[in-house]
Formats: structure tokens, sequence, C-alpha cells
């Protein structure tokens, strides 16, 4: 005579029995979703949600060895946007099964034979059960789906480049498109040069009233400008961007490489200036960039002289900014960044440095995802790029690394520079012994 199973065939008439029985189907529900359809239900639908279950397990814990050798190679998974989708789909699907295994245990409790004081607890237990399990595989399929349009809209280009000279420069443009402008104008003009092994970053700043601009002669800008941007009147290094869009045919391969032809403009001007070679963009709207500093939940600059808040003609400031370290909410941090009272370009310049050294520092894995959401909604409307999504797990690798190590500066102002006759070879050269590996051992 074989055994029956007291879970399968229990004692109906048992409230202690049953009671128990509850508890245990619930519990093994939670540990491993399906255990309680082998033991008490379905046994094809228990199976199914235990293989299911073991199989997410498993991938959770190869991604985290994976993440543990090479934190690029689940950079490179968590940022393509196919895999993004497969992870959304298979979180989704989960949830649904965790559901209908959860509803499915509760039936199988039969409530209604166990103990009367005892089943609103096993009900709640089971409830809280699917909100945590369930709404949490929920909530990250929906974090995948946005990330996945996230990363989509803003890592528009297709081309791969390699870095040169063991270094990947990247172009960081402030786009000032304000209702009082007809149309985008480069508010402020940077390169980030990072070292392609270390993440070491030099930013290099432009005045955005730099003159006689050179180009070299592979550019489209050197047929018009042999002789350096010289346009008749005052021809300073932001008005290129206007001039390429009015001269869309200067490159006409821009758009479908995730550019513009006055975006692709400044890079050569850049490189013109610069001497050396731009593989990337990022362009920053200005215009949405306080809402991105409110995602990630304000960022603390550390000011060195009370600021005035303001434009060039207010008579008086809108209010002040004190000095010392102080947390900034994006209205805060974008005056901070652009205001203009009793002030110049080369300390605005200094000022956006500071904010975006700060910002690099607070934009950490974990503070990203625990604000995610709002972070890809703002990071949609405020960041365009033209890095491609293949080589966003490398990047985010490489910020990662620059996070740990501080960030040197060379500013292009007076008195090193005039920006109304710079010298160009001092100015290469300067560039040159600021971006040169370093020989401090990296920690």
């Amino acid at each position: 005579m074989s055994a029956v199973s007291p879970i399968r065939f229990p004692d109906l008439g048992s409230p202690q029995t049953m009671t128990k029985r509850a508890w245990w189907l619930v519990g093994l529900n939670v540990l491993i979703p399906g255990s309680a359809q082998i033991l008490a239900g379905n046994r094809r639908l228990g199976r199914f949600g235990v293989g299911t279950t073991f199989m997410l397990w498993s991938v959770v814990v190869v991604g985290f060895l994976v993440y543990l050798v090479g934190h690029s190679v689940i950079y490179t998974v968590v940022t393509n946007p196919i895999a993004l989708t497969i992870v959304q789909v298979a979180l989704g699907a989960y949830a649904i099964l965790w559901i209908v295994l959860t509803l499915d245990t509760l039936r199988l409790t039969r409530l209604i034979k166990t103990a009367p004081g005892i089943r609103p607890m096993i009900a709640v237990l089971s409830v809280a059960a699917l909100v945590a399990t369930a709404g949490t595989a929920s909530y990250m399929a929906v974090t995948a789906g946005s990330a996945r349009d996230a990363v989509t809209q803003i890592f528009a280009g297709t081309n791969m480049a390699p870095p040169v000279d063991g270094r990947y420069n990247i172009m960081l443009l402030g786009g000032d498109a304000g209702p009082d402008r007809m149309g985008l104008r480069p508010d402020s003009l940077s390169i980030a040069s990072v070292d392609a092994t270390t993440g070491a970053t030099t930013i290099v700043g432009i005045p955005r009233n730099l003159e006689k601009v050179p180009f070299a002669k592979g550019s489209p800008l050197y047929g018009p400008f042999p002789h350096g941007y010289n346009c008749g009147d005052l021809c300073l290094i932001d008005y290129l961007y206007t001039y390429g869009e009015e001269h869309p045919s200067l490159y006409p391969n821009a758009a479908k490489n995730g550019s513009s032809a006055g975006i692709e403009a400044m890079k050569d001007a850049a490189e013109g200036v610069l001497g050396i070679t731009i593989q990337y963009y990022a362009l920053i709207d200005m215009q949405g960039f306080s809402d991105l500093v409110d995602a990630l939940g304000g960022v603390t600059v550390d000011v060195p002289t009370r600021t005035p808040i303001g434009g060039v003609t207010g008579a008086h400031p809108a209010g002040w900014i004190e000095a010392g370290k102080q947390k900034m909410d994006g209205y805060t941090a974008l005056w901070y960044a652009r205001t203009r009272y009793n002030s110049n370009d080369f300390e605005r310049m200094a000022r956006q440095r500071l904010v975006q050294e700060a910002i690099l520092k607070q934009f950490q894995p974990s503070i990203v995802l625990s604000k995610f959401q709002d972070v890809a909604k703002a990071g949609t409307q405020v960041v365009k790029t033209d890095i491609p999504t293949a080589a966003l797990g490398g990047f985010v690798d490489l910020a990662d690394k620059s996070r740990k190590l501080p960030i040197t500066h060379l500013e292009l102002v007076p008195p090193t520079i005039n920006p109304g006759t710079p010298d160009y070879t001092r100015i290469r050269q300067l560039v040159a012994t600021a971006i040169a590996p370093s020989a401090t051992p990296v920690p």
C-alpha cells in the first residue's frame, strides 16, 4: 500500500493540517515558483514554472560572474536595443507566469478549509508576495523598455570609430535653442579627450568667440575658407554651426550618420583648432538641461565665489548662489552654468566645467538605476550623440574608470590665448601636452 502525500491529498476535515499545508504552499511559491503545483496541483504547469525559475536564476548568476570578470561585456548587453527587447519580453512573460502561479497556489490552499482566524493572513501574504515578485519583474520589464527607447533615441550613430593615438576625442556642444532665437546656436564648446585604456580624461575648453579658425585641407570648409574662417566681419567659431546648417551640401552624409551639417562644421573647426581627430560628438540642449539635473536628484557643485544670477542686461541680479558646496536643483545649476551678470564668457566656461565634472561624478549606476525612468525621459530630451549603440558598452566602462580619476582641464582663454588673435601653433602644443599619457600609475 503506497504512502499518500498529505499535501496533494490532505485531510480536509482538519483545519490545523490545512493551515499548515497552506503556509507551506504559499512559502514554496515565493521561494521556487512552480513547486507548489508540482506538490499539490498541475505538475506540468509546476515543472514549467520551476524550470523557468531556475533558468532565470542561472542567467542572473552567469551575468554576475561575467560582470566580475569583464564589466564591458555586461555593459554592452544592457545597452543593446535588441538585448533590451529580449529582456523586456522575458521579464514581462515571467511576471505573467508568476501571477498565474500565485493565483493558482492560492486556489490550491483551499482557504475555506483553513483555520478561520488565519485565512486573512494567508491571503495577505499571497498578495504581498505577488506584488513583490511579479511587480518587481514587471517594473524591470518597463525599465528595460525605457532603456531601449532612450538608447535608440539618443545614440543615433552608425559608424564605429577606433581610438586615435590611444584616445577617444568627443566634442561636447551645449545647444542654446531658446524661444528668442532662430534655431540652435552652440552656447559652449569643449572636447573631452579620453584615454581608451585607463579612462583618464582631459577637457579642453574652446571659447565660443574664437576667431580665424583654420581648417585641414580635407575639410569641406577648407574650400570656402582656405585661409581660415574669414567672412568679412566678426567671424566667431560658434557661427560655423549656422553656416553648416545653411550649406548642408557640404556634409551630405551627416543626417544618416546621426549628425547634421552644423555639427560636422563645428567638428571640423575644433579639429582645425586643436590639431586632433574628433571621433564623436554629444549635443546637450541647455533648455532641457535642468530636467536632467532634477532627474538625478540635483547636483553638488563646489562654488568658488558668490555668483549672481541674471543676464547681461539685467539692472539687478535675480538672486545669488553662495560660495561653498551647494546642492543645486536643475534651475539653479542651469543658471550657474549660464549666468552672465557682471561676468564674461571665460568665467562662464569655468563654471560650466565645474557643473560638467559634478554631473559626471554623480552619474553613477546606483543613482541612475534608482531614478532611471526620470533620467531616461530627461536624457532623450536633452542629449543627442553619434556614438553608435554598438560602442556604448565600452564607453560606459570607460566612464566608470573616468569617475575614479581626476579630470584635467585646459581652457584656451586669456591670458594664455587671445581669442581675437589666437596662436594656433601654441594651442596645438598645449593640447598635445595636456593629453599626453601620464606616467602616474592608474589606481
